[in-house]
């Protein structure tokens, strides 16, 4: 595999290399494991952060080691997909993979939630780039074209943990104790073997070219990205607590909004070398990619919070058996991205996918918001596998429509933008669909045993409770913190507790409806630009930069051109993409095309230096005394000959041979046809 040396360009991409599909699977097996391990541990420990709050006596605070963990992971994305870009996807994902383990062993050692939550901080850090890094990584790998069906492997594994998440955080939390420790702490201790497993693999098949190049690293604008995040995400995690109009709450306002001013002003004087190119933002395949990943992360996560809480609240589910019956949500998930990768694979069209899975998403929302108390599990399934439909025909497709469209040297900063982007999208989501069901449930509930109190079985399971109106309060007091008390009460008593937060439920899913209804909208305006590749596993030479030959004869075209007649020069229907989209493309191909030549130059040199080298030592053998046939006994025959410029003459081609061809001289004895060596 080649790989870019100092002295090359610094923005000259580097050339994917040509592998079999079974490289391909050895490097994705590295890529899932640590996939995996981000994606678990938010299922894992969401399920489980209760009873680790009892045991560190900090239930009060256990929504920090939440926060904490969201604010370094997401900040921590876009620096991976910067830094990657830059120095190469190795050592980073290897690095996040080495944090996260580190991390993980160091919160099951916490003694208290102020420990646990710097820990998690920790965990977060390379949390931030195992997820947006493998799918970085694996772009950097496969043609566009092909690279759906391997990413449809991310999308199994995403739906996959979780569903073991809250089986396995159920399971580890309900042990007193394990090997005599808290089965707790096993929930982060799981992660250390996991780790190191992934590690291995990703050290023995992960070999992508090296990048040694030279650039500044944007520090300001990552210190403004902390300053304009940090506070929105305290808010959007606290303001419940804090009230979303209280002192704190308006200061952490104003510092977001002074921080996304500084990040805009660092970013436009950074330049190319920014953490985020504003430039960018001039394509709409990156915007709409953005804004449609932002909108489906809210609708997404936020609904994903409430679904595992209705098992367990109304159905009285425990989390593992709760986590049993979203099972139908990741068959759908798994089927839909496989046959999305098929789809695309054949075709070459990404955009009926996202299209087509937002209203999917948008009727699983809709069928959601219509479940109540009574409703049967088998039903709610259902409707769980169409969002999983939804889901797999949507995710995927957009990050492979920004990775399409943007340079090959910034794969990894789009990545990391959409991937931040749905992050981003996911904790407002989460915070927001919480506080509508924190702030509605009192009432709704309320109004539910108001409706029930004439009931006849209300009233016997009542006297059957020993409860009168008095007691009955003090205990839907206590489920508000506890919902473990429902199960005490006669199932007359606690079914208007469940009606009441089926009505708040179904609120949460009727908002985000309305929400993914926007990310509908949204995604109609994404670009369907024909997608990258033509590339051959195997095929030595093959990748992106040989793809598109009109692309490359169009490499000294001026941008005005490319505006004015954009098909003739790329291929590309007019209507299909905008001319900034399109001059990206262009650009990104002479850069390609330059390392290339590049490349060719260099291992020209490097040749004729090797040959000199093996010159000077055949002739240091004639200087001991070795004949010419002695040599060429010992060394073979082509060793004994002159290399380089002296090995043969230039002569005009043949009728049915490339002009220029180097012929070997009549006068040396078994020379070599070479490239003539640069001066």
């Amino acid at each position: 595999m080649s790989s870019t040396t100092a002295g090359a360009d610094p923005a000259a991409p580097t050339e994917a290399p040509a592998l079999t599909h079974r490289q391909i699977m050895a490097i994705l097996s590295g890529l899932l494991l640590g996939m995996f391990l981000g994606a678990l541990d938010q299922t894992i420990v969401a399920t489980s952060i209760r009873t680790i709050a009892d045991d560190l006596d900090g239930f009060s605070l256990q929504a920090w080691a939440t926060t904490a963990f969201l604010i370094t992971s997401t900040i921590s994305t876009p620096l991976y997909g910067k830094l990657s870009d830059m120095y190469g996807r190795r050592p980073f994902f290897i690095a996040a993979i080495g944090i996260f383990v580190v991390g993980s062993a160091l919160c099951g050692i916490s003694t208290s939630m102020y420990e646990l939550a710097a820990w998690r901080a920790v965990q977060g850090l390379g949390a931030g780039g195992l997820m947006s890094l493998a799918l970085t990584i694996i772009a950097d790998v496969v043609p566009a074209r092909e690279r759906a069906k391997y990413q449809a492997w991310f999308m199994a594994v995403f739906g996959t943990s979780s569903v073991l998440g809250p089986v396995a955080g159920g399971f580890f939390a309900g042990q007193e104790s394990l090997l005599g420790l808290a089965g707790w702490r096993w929930i982060f201790w799981i992660n250390v073997p996991l780790g190191a497993l992934a590690l291995a693999v990703v050290v023995r098949n992960l070999k992508l070219p090296r990048r040694t190049t030279h650039h500044r690293i944007d520090w300001p604008g990552a210190l403004a990205l902390v300053l304009c995040l940090v506070p929105l995400l305290v808010v959007a995690e606290q303001g419940r607590e804090w009230g979303w109009g209280s002192g704190g709450a308006l200061l952490c306002y104003a510092l977001g909004v002074a921080g996304l001013v500084a990040f805009v002003l660092v970013e436009r004087a950074y330049g190319e070398e920014a953490l985020l190119p504003l430039r960018v933002f001039r394509g709409r395949t990156f915007v709409v990619g953005s804004l449609a990943s932002l909108i489906l992360g809210m609708g997404m996560f936020g609904a994903m919070a409430v679904l595992p809480q209705y098992l367990q609240v109304v159905k009285g589910s425990s989390p593992t058996v709760g986590g049993l019956q979203m099972l139908p949500l990741v068959l759908g998930i798994m089927s839909a991205s496989a046959f999305a990768g098929q789809f695309i694979a054949r075709t070459g069209r990404y955009k009926p996918l996202p299209v087509v899975g937002t209203g999917l998403m948008v009727l699983a929302l809709f069928l959601f918001s219509r479940v109540n108390a009574d409703t049967p599990v088998w039903q709610t399934m259902l409707v769980m596998l169409v969002m999983g439909w939804g889901l797999g025909g949507n995710m995927q497709p957009i990050i492979l429509a920004v990775q399409n469209a943007a340079s090959p040297r910034e794969i990894g900063v789009a990545t990391s933008s959409v991937t931040f982007f749905r992050q981003m999208g996911g904790t407002l989501g989460t915070a927001v669909f919480l506080s509508i069901l924190f702030s509605t449930l009192g009432g709704n509930v309320s109004d539910a045993y108001r409706a029930a109190a004439d009931e006849p079985s209300f009233t016997a399971g009542l006297r059957e409770a020993g409860l009168d109106q008095a007691g009955l309060q003090q205990v839907l007091a206590r489920a508000s913190d506890d919902t473990s008390v429902l199960g005490t009460l006669p199932a007359a008593v606690a079914h208007p507790f469940k009606v009441g937060f089926t009505d708040s439920t179904s609120l949460i899913y009727l908002v985000a409806a309305l929400v993914m209804v926007a990310g509908f909208v949204t995604v109609l305006f994404l670009p369907a630009l024909p997608l990258r590749g033509g590339r051959t596993h195997g095929a030595p030479g093959a990748g992106d930069a040989t793809a598109a030959p009109v692309q490359a004869a169009a490499a000294a075209v001026h941008p005005a051109q490319v505006r004015d007649h954009p098909a003739q020069l790329t291929g590309v229907p007019a209507d299909a993409a905008s001319a900034g989209e399109l001059t990206e493309r262009v650009r990104a191909e002479v850069q390609q095309a330059k390392a290339a030549q590049r490349a060719v130059e260099e291992l020209a040199a490097e040749t004729a230096r090797r040959e000199a080298a093996l010159d000077a030592a055949v002739e240091r053998l004639r200087d001991l005394g070795l004949d010419e046939a002695s040599i060429e006994a010992a060394l073979g025959e082509d060793a004994a000959a002159p290399r380089g410029r002296h090995a043969g003459h230039v002569v005009p081609a043949p009728a049915d041979g490339p002009a220029g061809a180097t012929a070997p001289g009549p006068d040396r004895l078994g020379a070599q046809a070479g490239p003539p060596a640069r001066s």
